[in-house]
């Protein structure tokens, strides 16, 4: 790693003014966010701009970044301490990390990687690899490792990642947070180091679908657009027959939670391995290349098969030089599906390019512009650190076949934490059309609460029968609601207070309260609907008042804001708050 003074400020080179970068190298030692992190570093977001104007997208959010991200002054490390010492500082810094500065988020770190960011485990020999937080003995996943962990610790709130063949979704299911890889070319790779290049997206973790929405929306740039529903939830069956927890504990929260928002209509269950094969036809030309002896081989073996050739060929194109000049120490595993196998022919890379062709067509005729398609995210529990299971052939099929339909399609997919099985993070995937990035995360955003809500009584059915009353359940709801608002999971929190209105709808704190949620992720308009609410069950609720105001001045309406907080200084003629609100309101008057 480049060598920085820990008080060292430097100007980077992001076209802003007011973006500066504090490094600090973090000590192997110090393991209190869980080897999350390779560098401390500091990428603040210019200042805001001054009202009217509306602030910046995601001002307020705090990120780190996967090591394979260029930042001016920094090897970026590729997981490999001999890539550091055999390259130089980057000269500039990744457009899609300065584009979230400029979005107004702050970036404080680097996150560890697995080796050459190959693999899918986790573990890095040449550094300490990072522990899962939700299952200490169990790996945290790869290729981002780090990223997923340093979200899943609530170090950060979203941090960035490259999924090749599962570098984000993996580690997402198996630190239990949420993980979106984009469609292949929605976002541009320049300023990432390359693993192979028709697979490489760009991918984000965050432990709330608001916080992954809102990342999204500026990394793909999307104007503002209507929130569309899904038509079709495509449950793929077979796909789920790679389980080895039992089926149900996934399938039927999300079969519940789609029968409730959209209809049992919605629902439909699609083998893919007879889609694939009629959809699909080069597979049949790949067997005969290939000379696959046993003809009755799955497709999603042989997609599998695919997506491995294309990692490792493109791999070696853009990296075995360096591996062949620096001789660099690398996994016998990882080597041995590199290295230690046939160069393709023009021929056969011609195949494997229309079978990915084909495949993504296949999906996207599928799914149309509406539909999701529902998978396991990963075939089993996360491996316990150490275990042989990670090398198996049987997990490497299983693991490879579920991640393959998104890397070789190039479409959009999204992990979802559904809760613990035995004591371990299980997860569901949901896929979308190649470029239907914003219809998926929107599907996220819609359906996560009644997911949680029917995980969470699948895994524990003896807690959906006891018996309080509605009030009680009110209270549970909003204490919930505010430990979810404490961690800073807004979305959670509005679920939960969501709720607590349901059960008791005319309790002015649970309006409040959702209020105070609400502008947190920037929905001024419901802020202002919620406190108005409030206000009208209880004439003296301060917090009511404050945040109408705050919620007012931020929509622009300057006078009814003043008013507000000069009724919270009546009522409270010592709040600090609305003395401060009052008067900066006051000098924009004048």
């Amino acid at each position: 790693m480049a060598s920085h003074a820990s008080n060292l400020w430097v100007l980077l080179g992001l076209g802003i003014a007011g973006i500066l970068l504090a490094a600090k190298k973090l000590k192997k030692t110090i393991r209190e966010d869980f080897g999350a992190f390779i560098d401390k570093l500091l990428l603040l977001p210019p200042p805001q701009p001054a009202p009217p104007k509306a602030p910046h997208p995601i001002t307020g959010l705090s990120f780190a970044i996967s090591d394979v991200f260029d930042v001016t002054g920094y090897v970026t490390g590729f997981g490999h301490p001999d890539w550091v010492r055999t390259h130089e500082a980057a000269s500039s810094t990744c457009p899609v990390v300065s584009t979230l500065v400029e979005g107004g988020a702050t970036c404080v770190g680097k996150t560890v990687v697995d080796e050459l960011a190959f693999s899918i485990s986790g573990e890095n020999k040449h550094y300490e690899s990072p522990t899962n937080p939700a299952a200490h003995d169990r790996i945290p996943g790869g290729a981002c490792s780090g990223a997923a962990v340093a979200v899943a610790t609530n170090a950060v709130d979203f941090a960035l990642g490259i999924d090749t063949v599962g570098g984000v979704r993996v580690p997402a299911g198996y630190c239990g947070v949420l993980g979106f890889k984009s469609s292949h070319g929605a976002i541009s790779n320049t300023g990432i180091i390359p693993v192979s290049s028709s697979l490489d997206s760009v991918g984000w973790f965050a432990r709330d679908p608001n916080t992954l929405r809102r990342v999204g929306h500026v990394l793909l740039q999307l104007p503002f657009a209507t929130q569309r529903n899904p038509r079709q939830i495509i449950v793929a069956d077979d796909y789920f027959q790679l389980l080895k927890i039992p089926v149900d504990r996934i399938t039927q929260v999300v079969i519940k939670s789609a029968e409730k928002l959209f209809g049992k209509q919605s629902l439909k269950h699609q083998s893919l391995e007879n889609y694939f094969e009629s959809k699909v036809p080069s597979l049949k030309e790949f067997t005969r290349t290939k000379a696959i002896a046993n003809t009755k081989v799955p497709t999603s073996r042989l997609l599998a098969n695919v997506m491995q050739l294309l990692q490792r060929h493109e791999f070696l194109q853009n990296h075995g030089d360096w591996i062949n000049t620096v001789k660099p120490a690398i996994d016998p595993v990882i080597s041995s599906q590199v290295c230690d196998n046939a160069e393709l022919t023009n021929e056969e890379i011609e195949n494997l390019n229309t079978i990915r062709n084909q495949t993504r067509v296949a999906i996207n005729s599928l799914l149309k512009d509406d539909g999701v398609l529902v998978i396991p995210t990963m075939p089993t529990l996360p491996p316990k650190l150490g275990s042989k299971e990670i090398i198996s052939e049987d997990y490497q099929n299983r693991a490879s076949s579920l991640l393959s339909i998104a890397s070789i399609s190039g479409c959009c997919q999204v992990t979802v934490p559904l809760g613990h099985h035995e004591k371990c993070p299980v997860s569901v995937s949901f896929i979308a059309r190649h470029g239907g990035d914003r219809f998926l995360l929107d599907t996220v955003q819609t359906m996560y609460a009644s997911l949680q809500e029917n995980s969470s009584v699948i895994a524990d059915p003896k807690s959906s029968k006891k018996t309080i009353s509605l009030e009680e359940s009110a209270e549970i709801a909003k204490e919930k609601g505010n430990q979810a608002f404490k961690e800073k999971q807004w979305q959670k929190a509005i679920g939960l207070y969501s709720e607590a209105i349901k059960l008791s709808e005319n309790n002015a704190t649970y309006y409040s309260n959702r209020a105070a949620a609400y502008l947190e992720i920037g929905s001024f308009l419901l802020a202002e609907e919620d406190c108005t609410k409030a206000i009208t069950l209880d004439k003296k609720n301060v917090k009511a008042y404050l945040r109408r105001g705050t919620a007012r001045e931020m929509l622009g309406e300057y006078k009814e804001a003043m008013d507000d907080f000069r009724h919270a200084l009546v009522l409270e003629p010592n709040n600090k708050r609305a003395s401060l609100s009052a008067e900066r309101l006051r000098k924009v008057f004048q």
